[in-house]
């Protein structure tokens, strides 16, 4: 479990220092989200 933590960590800071607009943010947040959600549903 905590590796999983500290991947979507790695991926969240990777996603977030690409985004350059308001939009593109938006965007890479739902990303992110989708695939937390994703890994909490593979853990089960």
């Amino acid at each position: 479990m905590k590796n999983v933590i500290i991947a979507c960590c790695f991926l969240c800071a990777l996603v977030l220092s690409s985004c350059n607009t308001i939009e593109g943010i938006g965007k890479d947040t739902e990303s992110v989200g989708e695939s937390i959600q994703k890994t909490a549903n593979d853990a089960k």
